[in-house]
């Protein structure tokens, strides 16, 4: 259920058919991680990195006030790294591609195989990859997670145009009418960096919604955030769940289970949210425009859904 004024409403829809209708329990809950308020996974001179996992995703949150470097050897699939602060620099050494010296406010697309990211100043950065890669789940703060029986096995997307190779795109985008946040997708993920928002939410204007089989990860980057989620009723009531009320400061990680009723309030000033999808959203990607790469990763045949 979405507001007049949010372009998700323009999304298409199955035919109408309540959460209790459609999904026998039992339901499995959120994971959450409150970075400001536990210790990292990680760390070296000059940062911290906190690592969590949801069903397909690793998410490495690195507070950086210097200079760090991180490598992968033989990794299987693509990753992404990005940060919102300008003043970061990048370089990326890929066997398809790098860049020396770049600045921030920028979304790498890293391709298989050998890599190395150096990032050097103060802000923070976030790594995604994937839970096939084991080395980096067994370091997570959750690294075992109940397995929610409505979330389909992985299935990664289409190869990219022109092969593998670094992808580098500019997040200063400017909002167009009708289009929701930043998306970009690749073959494993999609990264939603949503618009910074100077107010609070209207709470008269909330976006209550559930996902019939895919997790949400919702990362917060700046500012605070409540998260409200509520879980269909079945005609078995063991199955039912307490309706639940998520504080979360920055930074801070939400994973919001399928097929959780939920919607999400900004309640400071000045907030940064980014929503993560593994694989990519079918839905998202069937919108003209929305999908700001959308000519360099073709889309899913079929939904996966």
């Amino acid at each position: 259920m979405f507001d007049d004024s949010d372009p998700r409403k323009s999304l298409s829809r199955k035919p109408d058919q309540s959460a209790s209708e459609a999904f026998s329990g039992p339901f499995c809950g959120p994971e959450v991680g409150h970075f400001s308020q536990t210790d990292p996974q990680e760390r070296g001179d000059g940062w911290r990195a906190w690592m969590m996992r949801s069903t397909n995703l690793v998410v490495r949150l690195v507070a950086l006030d210097g200079v760090a470097e991180f490598a992968r050897h033989g990794q299987r699939d693509e990753y992404v790294v990005f940060s919102s602060d300008p003043d970061l620099r990048f370089s990326v050494k890929t066997e398809a591609g790098e860049v020396v010296d770049h600045p921030g406010n920028h979304l790498f697309i890293i391709p298989p195989g050998d890599s190395r990211v150096r990032i050097s100043g103060k802000g923070s950065v976030t790594f995604l990859f994937t839970t096939r890669s084991a080395d980096l789940v067994a370091r997570c703060s959750n690294p075992e997670v109940p397995i929610n029986p409505v979330i389909p096995p992985f299935q990664q997307w289409p190869d990219p145009v022109g092969g593998y190779r670094l992808r580098v795109y500019d997040l200063d985008v400017p909002d167009t009418p009708g289009r929701f946040g930043r998306i970009f997708r690749c073959t494993t993920m999609m990264v939603n960096v949503l618009p910074r928002f100077t107010k609070p939410r209207d709470t008269a204007k909330v976006s209550p919604h559930y996902h019939a089989s895919f997790e949400q990860i919702s990362l917060t980057l700046d500012g605070d955030f409540e998260h409200f989620l509520r879980w269909p009723w079945t005609p078995n009531m063991s199955d039912w769940r307490e309706d639940m009320h998520l504080r979360c400061a920055s930074p801070s990680m939400a994973v919001l289970p399928p097929p959780a009723i939920h919607t999400t309030l900004w309640v400071s000033e000045e907030t940064q949210i980014v929503d993560i999808f593994s694989p990519p959203r079918m839905d998202f990607s069937l919108k003209d425009d929305w999908v700001l790469n959308a000519a360099d990763y073709p889309r899913a045949q079929t939904s996966i859904e």
